[in-house]
């Protein structure tokens, strides 16, 4: 038994494995690393928690993305649909691809009421307007619904007074 609640602690402290990530611009960001929300063979979303301590972002990385000229363009706020039908439009904050990958990233900022409900309630789609042809691209989170909840309680704590 002891070692079953070891193995369990164990398990629970790798998600609150909290990294940082220095910006070009000198600007510090914390994440744990991204999880994946969606995932078909033609379609997938990653995704997690990013924050730099004052404020807390919603970043994605959807599959497939623009090339980089209409990435760069990719500037509409993210509709969010929550467990319990509560919907929330959080604002775009930044679109980027990263360095030596082929990766896009979009922040988006959330705000504190949808903080708070974050912090609560799981996530059940994301709707991302793609732009062009394509317009808005829904996913539904069918892997790993809590881990945005899970990822905003690690912040937490580490945000918390240690006694």
């Amino acid at each position: 038994m002891l070692m079953g609640l070891m193995s369990i602690s164990f398990c629970s402290f790798s998600q609150c494995d909290i990294k940082d990530r220095i910006n070009p611009d000198g600007s510090i960001f914390y994440y744990i690393e991204p999880e994946n929300f969606y995932h078909t063979s033609s379609n997938s979303l990653k995704g997690g928690i990013v924050t730099d301590k004052e404020n807390y972002f919603l970043e994605l990385m959807p599959v497939p993305f623009p090339a980089k000229p209409a990435g760069h363009k990719l500037k509409d706020g993210l509709e969010v649909i929550l467990c319990d039908g509560s919907t929330f439009k959080i604002e775009h904050y930044d679109t980027r691809y990263v360095e030596n990958n082929t990766v896009l990233e979009m922040l988006f900022l959330i705000d504190n009421k949808a903080l708070a409900q974050f912090m609560t309630i799981e996530v059940a789609q994301v709707k991302i307007n793609m732009m062009g042809d394509e317009g808005t691209r829904t996913y539904a989170f069918k892997l790993h619904k809590s881990a945005l909840k899970e990822q905003l309680d690690c912040f937490s704590k580490e945000k918390a007074p240690k006694k």
